[in-house]
């Protein structure tokens, strides 16, 4: 990241999909766009 930051993938979607239920329409649409199918699923 241009900040020196560094990002774990796997623990961001790992927590994204446990709160998924608390993200706003416009993430989970955007996880979708991503082909993550349970971001499209209901919580």
């Amino acid at each position: 990241m241009p900040d020196g930051s560094e990002v774990r993938l796997g623990v961001f979607l790992s927590n994204s999909k446990s709160r998924r239920a608390k993200l706003t329409a416009d993430k989970l649409t955007a996880l979708a766009a991503l082909k993550l199918g349970w971001a499209g699923e209901a919580a």
